[in-house]
């Protein structure tokens, strides 16, 4: 099945039990009175978010959940038994609204964070409860109420530290194998990655970030081109930006030009994304050559928006230390911002 970001499931808390019409009936003990117990309280829906799952994959075919119902009651003032909850697990970054009105229901960003999107039905009173001075044997109890059923959408947002976004065959699924452990699809060929990928750059012994290779960004893709509108909602919660351009792009003079569209985009989906600290890394240097466009006045021209740039090569490895250190000296400054 593979990626998977969005997904809608029905849930159903449990019906809550009847009370139970008992009256005692003991030898020696005359007009013993209603004892007819409370039935138990059906189970809710419980989500819990996790960071063993990164994607929801898992509920492309189990769209279906229902919690226990709680047991009527019994004689001897017995209570029923309380239905089960049902907890379901999501990963970290899951965003759950009611699809039917629209309401955030959980924002889960915390590993083991739960949140209770559905309360279970509450069991009904037995007999007991019901006697009065002029009516010592009521013969009715109260049903259970039942329980609720939703549609829900889950929506994955990565909780990602720094995002790689570019135009397709920029190199980012290349950085992102140079930086982390993880293996991403390299091709030559446009749309290589079609869902993000995560990895973990190691910094020290202390400290690590996730890394998420942003997909399909192009021209329009905060109007459903391309696969980028499907994944510009994962850059939302990145802090820190590397845009990366490819120097032997032709014609040269378009460079910017796309980088400025991209910003556009970006802006057009989410106007505070153009606000997170980026920064440029002109990439493919290993293939620099005089047919490219002039380093220098590249250079020029970022630092005139004021924009910070480095010129690196995923593929050999070079400007890469120098980028990791960058990237320590700019998470520890947006920490200590944010202490």
């Amino acid at each position: 099945m593979g990626f998977l970001d969005e997904v809608v499931i029905w849930a159903r808390s449990g019906d809550g039990g009847r009370g139970c019409v008992s009256f005692r009936r003991e030898k020696f003990i005359p007009r013993g009175g209603p004892d007819g117990g409370d039935g138990g309280n059906g189970g809710s829906i419980i989500v819990r978010a996790t960071d063993r799952l990164f994607t929801l994959t898992k509920y492309a075919s189990s769209k279906y959940f229902k919690a226990r119902n709680g047991e009527p009651g019994r004689s001897k003032n017995q209570s029923g038994k309380n239905g089960t909850d049902l907890l379901f697990e999501v990963p970290l970054g899951t965003i759950i609204e009611d699809l039917d009105t629209g309401e955030l229901l959980a924002d889960l960003i915390h590993d083991n964070q739960e949140a209770l999107l559905i309360y279970g039905g509450k069991g009904g009173k037995g007999n007991q409860h019901f006697a009065t001075s002029t009516n010592r044997a009521p013969r009715f109890a109260q049903p259970g109420l039942p329980g609720r059923e939703k549609r829900l959408k889950l929506s994955l947002k990565f909780l990602a530290d720094i995002g790689l976004i570019g135009l397709p065959n920029a190199g980012k699924s290349t950085l992102l194998a140079r930086l982390s452990t993880a293996r991403p699809k390299i091709a030559s060929y446009p749309f290589t990655t079609i869902f993000p990928n995560l990895g973990v750059l190691i910094c020290d012994d202390e400290m690590s970030l996730v890394i998420a290779d942003i997909p399909g960004l192009i021209e329009g893709a905060s109007q459903g081109r391309g696969l980028g509108h499907r994944f510009l909602k994962h850059i939302e919660r990145t802090e820190l930006l590397l845009h990366l351009l490819d120097i032997t792009y032709q014609p040269d003079e378009d460079i910017l030009g796309d980088f400025h569209m991209l910003r556009r985009e970006m802006a057009a989906y989410n106007p505070a994304l153009v606000e997170k600290p980026q920064m440029v890394l002109i990439n493919k240097m290993d293939l620099y050559g005089t047919e490219h466009r002039d380093l220098a006045s590249l250079r020029k021209a970022l630092k005139e928006i004021g924009l910070e740039c480095l010129p690196i090569s995923a593929l050999t490895g070079d400007g890469i230390e120098e980028l990791k250190r960058i990237i320590l000296e700019k998470w520890k400054k947006f920490r200590e911002k944010t202490c």
